[in-house]
């Protein structure tokens, strides 16, 4: 691996993330869509907005992390992008614009026409986000992008049958992640109705999502023959093979109603097929544009990679943190946790004396100076490896080792309800 690709490496990874966090989010605005009328209907909205609403935030740093390292680490690709899908692009802001206005206008709603408009623009917005942008990566697997500014035309470069297979894909994979996820917090809350619709959801969706999947390669094999090979005789087979077998694994893990283990399997499923398409492009980046070519100069992609790593330490902890408290249910609970509740234990006794700091330390200087120093590629890949290292043994030094683990109290009282100051 040289040094230009680490910086794409990490794109693909917040990409991956994206996809799988955030797509879950939007998915929940689809069934909300699809959810129909009566109590029923409101139980399913009430319980997809309830799951999702503390991450949904969370979720969206991914893409930001996205475009930031793909702007500093490769500005002539990013530049071509943003500018020949400038369209797609401003689609989906206005999507995630619109969907956080809904989040935030959703708990002010006094009646329930209010409600059921707030839900429609939510639902809708779900929906145009996740197409626009698979529309964007549909456009630049099927070489539709040119390099310059504003060198492709505005609006074919996205609308090809690429670009709507993967869109449509990207609503069905979102659909498919978040069932899935509904279906556990469903069992979670002990919500037998919901986790049984939730449940046929999520292998209906699967399905669909699986079909959408495999059937495409015919479409690519005529608009994007050269991403089509490489899914089936290249790099990207493994990866694509990977995705099927994992797929089929969440169908039965649903089925069997192992909901906690699915999640991982679906997300494993949905991140393989965008592991597929980078190694069945790879090396290049768009028409006549390769990685080495679009990367920036040395001393820039040096401070992205050690900028995320850094990063990393403090940014990992942070959303395990978030995603442990919702998973186990802890933000469901209004109750007072008891006074005798342990707390967990300080950074610096998580860290086994310091030595885990001092380790990590060590790590980040090797990779510096291999990566400053020395010219070697192999050197640089030490380097990068040592900076990989500093970033788990920084996580394992700085993150109590029992975060949240507060064990739920059968005694505890009853939230006390509010003291009305009128007779």
């Amino acid at each position: 691996m040289h040094l230009y690709d680490v910086p794409l490496v990490f794109v693909l990874v917040g990409l991956a993330l994206y996809t799988v966090l955030a797509g879950a989010d939007f998915g929940a605005g689809l069934w909300q869509l699809l959810a129909g009328g009566g109590p029923s209907g409101e139980r399913i909205r009430d319980h997809a907005h309830r799951s999702m609403g503390p991450v949904w935030e969370a979720n969206h740093v991914w893409l930001i992390f996205v475009l930031t390292v793909t702007w500093t680490a490769y500005p002539t690709a990013f530049g071509a992008i943003a500018s020949t899908l400038s369209i797609p692009f401003f689609l989906a802001a206005v999507g995630i614009i619109l969907r956080g206005a809904a989040y935030a206008l959703r708990a002010g709603t006094s009646v329930q026409r209010e409600l059921r408009a707030i839900d429609l623009v939510f639902a809708a917005s779900s929906i145009l986000t996740p197409f626009a942008l698979g529309t964007m990566v549909g456009a630049i697997a099927s070489g539709r992008v040119p390099v310059g500014n504003a060198a492709g035309h505005l609006f074919s470069s996205w609308t090809g049958s690429t670009s709507i297979l993967i869109g449509a894909l990207a609503v069905a994979s979102c659909g498919y992640l978040a069932a899935v996820y509904l279906s556990a917090d469903a069992a979670r809350l002990h919500e037998a109705d919901l986790e049984r619709r939730f449940r046929a959801r999520a292998l209906g969706a699967g399905i669909i999502a699986g079909a959408v999947a495999l059937g495409g390669l015919a479409v690519l094999h005529s608009d994007a023959h050269r991403i089509y090979h490489g899914l089936v005789q290249g790099d990207g087979l493994a990866a694509l093979v990977v995705s099927v077998l994992a797929g089929l694994a969440t169908l039965v893990l649903v089925f069997a109603r192992r909901y906690e283990a699915a999640r991982y399997s679906a997300g494993l499923a949905v991140a393989a097929l965008i592991a597929g398409w980078a190694l069945a492009q790879n090396p290049t980046f768009l028409p006549g544009l390769t990685v080495q070519q679009a990367a920036a100069p040395r001393s820039a992609l040096f401070a992205v990679i050690v900028a995320v790593l850094a990063g990393a330490v403090i940014l990992f902890p942070s959303l395990a943190l978030l995603f442990r408290l919702v998973l186990v249910g802890r933000l469901d609970r209004a109750e007072t946790l008891p006074s005798a509740t342990r707390t967990a234990p300080s950074i610096l006794s998580a860290s086994a004396s310091g030595l885990l700091g001092r380790v990590a330390a060590a790590c980040l200087l090797a990779g510096v100076g291999l990566l400053t120093l020395a010219e070697a590629d192999w050197a640089h890949g030490v380097g990068v490896t040592a900076l990989l290292a500093f970033v788990v043994l920084g996580f394992l030094a700085a993150a109590p080792h029992r975060v949240a683990e507060v064990q739920p109290d059968d005694g505890a009282r009853p939230r006390a309800e509010p003291h009305s100051t009128i007779d």
